[in-house]
Order: structure tokens, then C-alpha cells, then sequence
């Protein structure tokens, strides 16, 4: 059995980002709010070391939380230098950053090369100018595509953060901004539906009526759509929403516990029925592990499907890939 990617993770506080989003509150979100040390960048490899799964050709110790390349380069260099120790003898094999598009230049990136660092994401959130400017996030598209491009140049691998629901975002905005973030062909994607939480700008926009998130319904139906697209140009999603947040932090917005889920449930219900034109019975063949997405929760896409004429059995096919469907009438109805 194939073992999948794996992050060794550790937060950084809010420390090195110049500018305070309006919808970032990172200790609700990553419950951290103590540094990170080099001591315990050992007891987190260590301790996944101890795990049966662990796969040292697939993992890598990774900086999340704050803009790294953006914090202080003394406590920057400490982490850093204690996580190559371990890419160095073959513990994992490198180290995987996120920051800000702003936080990046050619001497950052070489420092970042010669401590072994293998992965960037960044924090793009938006491709409309106005989307970033309204939601305070202090950089431009331009940034973006800068930085990715000096990150391929490199030859890191390349990840890119968007988000959906932001203040003065809307399905087509963020559509475009799906458009122009696999023009610069990233490794893979995280895509996080915008939750108002606690003591950030967007509570305040929220409470004064000036700001209305998504709900589940429209962040499922967007997702759908924007999986799908992704998925279209071989750029994987590698999450779809926040995994947990804080219940006494969160205010309002599209929070789920399987959200990603539920976006691949709606992207087979509309795939397969494109292609059931007819009423009448169905047979339909999907991959392996997709034989619960394209069922739904609650088996609700086959209810939808019924309510329309269509009887559908899904079936596993091990020679399909992700969103790959063989649609086969058994029988029309007169």
C-alpha cells in the first residue's frame, strides 16, 4: 500500500507578518500561542518516528501558522537548523514553509535552499487586487506571481492558499481567482472557505451587517466547482477548509467537519447526472475510493437522482482516477 505525503507540523505564532488580515485570528485558529524551540522541533520527529505509518521518503518537517520567512532571522535560523539536522540523515526528506508573497526574495530563497527547505506555500488568498485590499492582506496579485516565479526558479515546490467568501469576494471572483493560480502551475493547492471568527476584523464587519459569509451550501457549491477545475489540470487540493476550530472563537461562516467531503459529493451528483440525459436506470462506475463521495451523505445523491426519473447503482472500477466516471444506461423509461 501506497503511503501518502505527511507533515511533521509545527505553529509559529502570529510574529512575523506585518499586517493583520481581517479575517486572522491565528491562535483561535492554530491553538498555539508558545514559540516553537528547537527542542521541540526533535520530540514532534520524534514522536512521529514512533508512528507504523511513518515514511521518511514522504515526509517533511513543516512550518505552518505564520509567515516564516517574515519573522526574525536569529529565531528563524534556530528552527531551521535544527530541522536539517534531520533531512541531513535521512529522517524526512526536507522541510515545507508558509508564508506571505511579500515575504519572499532571491536571498530569502537561497537561504532557504541551503537549510534544506524543499517546499513553499503561499498565502495568495485572492487574485483581485481589490478582494486583497479590502481584506487588509498588504500585498498585490503582482506579489503572487512574482514570488511563484522565483519559487519555480529555484525549483521549490510550490503551493498556493486561496480562500472563498472573503469580504468583497463572490463566486465569479473567486472562479478568477482559480483561473489565474493554476496559470502558475503550482504543486498543489489548500483552498479555505472564510470563517468569521473572535477579535478580527471581519467579526467587527460581520456584527455592523457590512459582511455576509457563506453559507455551507454555497461553499459546497463553489467548492464543487472549484475541485473540479483543479482536478482538470492535475493540481491536487490538498485540503478544503479548516480541519478545527475553536468553538468559542467561531462566529459565523461555512465550518464543517467533513466540508471537503460534502464538495465531492455535489461535484459526482453533477457530474454523473450530465451524463444520465434520460430518465431510467443507471449503472455508473467510479474509482475505488470514491464509491461513498459519489453516493453522498445519507446516500442523498441517489434520493436527488431518484426524484428525477434516475435510478443509479455505483459501482468500483480500481483503473478510474479521482473524479473519472463511466455512466451506463441499463434500461430508458417510455
Amino acid at each position: 500500500m501506497s503511503r501518502k505525503h505527511a507533515n511533521i507540523a509545527l505553529f509559529v505564532p502570529h510574529i512575523g507578518c506585518p499586517h493583520t488580515c481581517s479575517f486572522c485570528n491565528q491562535h483561535a485558529i492554530t491553538g498555539c500561542k508558545i514559540l516553537p524551540g528547537a527542542a521541540d522541533v526533535d520530540a514532534a520527529v520524534l514522536t512521529a518516528m514512533q508512528s507504523p505509518s511513518s515514511c521518511p521518503e514522504k515526509t517533511e518537517i513543516a512550518f505552518f501558522g505564520g509567515s516564516f520567512t517574515a519573522v526574525e532571522e536569529t529565531y528563524r535560523l534556530s528552527l531551521l537548523k535544527c530541522a536539517q539536522k534531520w533531512v541531513k540523515n535521512g529522517t524526512v526528506r526536507g522541510i515545507r514553509i508558509s508564508t506571505r508573497p511579500d515575504a519572499i526574495s532571491t536571498d530569502i530563497l537561497s537561504q532557504l535552499k541551503e537549510y534544506g527547505v524543499t517546499s513553499i506555500e503561499l498565502g495568495a488568498q485572492s487574485m483581485d487586487d481589490e478582494v486583497l485590499r479590502l481584506n487588509q492582506r498588504g500585498h498585490t496579485v503582482e506579489d503572487v506571481i512574482a514570488s511563484a516565479e522565483m519559487i519555480h526558479a529555484m525549483d521549490f515546490s510550490l503551493g498556493l492558499q486561496m480562500m472563498t467568501g472573503l469580504y468583497g469576494d463572490n463566486d465569479m471572483k473567486a472562479v478568477k481567482t482559480a483561473e489565474k493560480i493554476i496559470a502558475l502551475n503550482p504543486d498543489q493547492v489548500r483552498i479555505y472557505p472564510t470563517i468569521v471568527l473572535k477579535n478580527t476584523a471581519l467579526a467587527t464587519l460581520f456584527s455592523d451587517g457590512k459582511y455576509r459569509p457563506q453559507t455551507v451550501e454555497e461553499a459546497v457549491s463553489l467548492g464543487a466547482v472549484l475541485l473540479k477545475m483543479f482536478s482538470e489540470h492535475q493540481i491536487p487540493v490538498i485540503r478544503f477548509g479548516l480541519h478545527t476550530i475553536p468553538q468559542d472563537q467561531y462566529l459565523a461562516g461555512p465550518w464543517h467537519p467533513a466540508l471537503r467531503e460534502l464538495c465531492e459529493a455535489e461535484l459526482f451528483y453533477r457530474l454523473i447526472l450530465s451524463q444520465m440525459i434520460y430518465p431510467g436506470d443507471y449503472v455508473v462506475f467510479v474509482a475505488s475510493n470514491a464509491v461513498s463521495k459519489a453516493i453522498g451523505q445519507h446516500r442523498k445523491n441517489l434520493f436527488r437522482w431518484k426524484e428525477s426519473g434516475r435510478d443509479c447503482h455505483i459501482v468500483a472500477d480500481r483503473s478510474l482516477k479521482e473524479y473519472e466516471i463511466i455512466v451506463k444506461e441499463t434500461k430508458k423509461v417510455n
